[in-house]
C-alpha cells in the first residue's frame, strides 16, 4: 500500500500486520467514528479560537497563543507519526491545536471576505462525500497509477510550498503561486484536485489496514491521517476562494 499523506504510508502499518498478537483490532466502524469524534474536536476548539480572534479585548499574549498553536500542532503531528502507539493520547491533543489554529486562521480569511469560511466548510463537506461515495461504489479505484501520480504531485506541490517558504526570508516567492490571476487560479484549482484525490487514497488505506487486523490504536492513527488531508483541503479551497474573490 501506498499513500501520499505522510501520516499514512506504508511503513505506517507494516510492523504492525500481524493480527496474531492482538485482542482489540482496528475497524472500519471504529476508525469512522473516531474521524468524527476528532472533526467535532477540530470544529469546537476552531469556533473556540475564532471567538477569541473576534475579540478586540484579546491580549496580545493571547494572539501569539493562538497563532503558536501551528507550531505545536505540527510538533504534535511529528510526535503522532513517529510514535503511533501514542495516538490515543497525541492525535486528540492534535485536533484541539489544529482547531486553535485554523480559528485563528480563518477569522484573518473572513475579515476580508465575509463569509468565505462557510462556503470553504461546506466545499470542503461536499468534496469528501462526493469522493467516499465514489469510493464506496468503486467509481474511483487507488490504482498503483493513481497512487504514484497523487503521490507524486503531492511532493511537487510539499517542495513548492518549501521553497516559497524559504524564499520569503529573503523576499523572493515563487511567481503565481498565491497571485489571484487566471494562472495563479488555475494552480490552486490543481491543488484541490491533488488534495482531494488523496482522500481517495486514505480511504483505500484505513480499509486494508483495517482488513489486516492492525492494534486499536491504528484506528486512531488511521483517523488522524484522514483528517490531516480534511485541513489541508480545506485550506486550499479556502485559497481558492480567496483568490476568485480577489480576481
Amino acid at each position: 500500500m501506498r499513500s501520499s499523506n505522510p501520516a499514512m504510508n506504508d511503513a505506517s502499518f507494516r510492523h504492525d500486520s500481524d493480527s496474531g498478537l492482538y485482542n482489540d483490532i482496528m475497524t472500519l466502524e471504529g476508525t469512522v467514528s473516531k474521524s468524527i469524534y476528532l472533526v467535532g474536536i477540530l470544529l469546537t476548539s476552531g469556533i473556540l479560537s475564532w471567538k477569541y480572534a473576534h475579540n478586540a479585548m484579546v491580549s496580545d499574549r493571547i494572539l501569539e497563543l493562538l497563532q503558536g498553536a501551528a507550531i505545536l500542532a505540527f510538533v504534535v503531528a511529528l510526535i503522532t507519526i513517529f510514535k503511533k502507539s501514542w495516538s490515543p493520547t497525541t492525535v486528540p491533543a492534535y485536533a484541539v491545536l489544529e482547531g486553535v489554529s485554523l480559528g485563528w486562521f480563518s477569522h484573518l480569511y473572513d475579515t476580508s471576505f465575509a463569509g468565505i469560511v462557510l462556503q470553504a466548510i461546506l466545499l470542503t463537506v461536499a468534496v469528501f462525500i462526493i469522493l467516499l461515495f465514489l469510493y464506496r461504489s468503486r467509481v474511483i479505484l487507488p490504482s498503483e497509477n493513481l497512487k504514484l501520480g497523487v503521490v507524486s504531485a503531492t511532493g511537487g506541490i510539499l517542495l513548492l510550498y518549501i521553497l516559497n517558504f524559504a524564499g520569503g526570508f529573503i523576499g523572493w516567492q515563487i511567481p503565481y503561486l498565491h497571485e489571484s490571476g487566471p494562472i495563479g487560479i488555475l494552480i490552486s484549482v490543481v491543488i484541490v484536485i491533488v488534495a482531494a484525490l488523496n482522500l481517495v487514497i486514505d480511504f483505500d488505506f484505513i480499509e486494508k489496514g483495517a482488513d489486516r487486523r492492525l492494534p486499536k490504536y491504528m484506528e486512531w492513527y488511521g483517523a488522524f491521517g484522514l483528517l490531516v488531508t480534511l485541513v489541508w483541503l480545506y485550506l486550499e479551497i479556502l485559497r481558492l476562494l480567496a483568490k476568485l474573490r480577489e480576481n
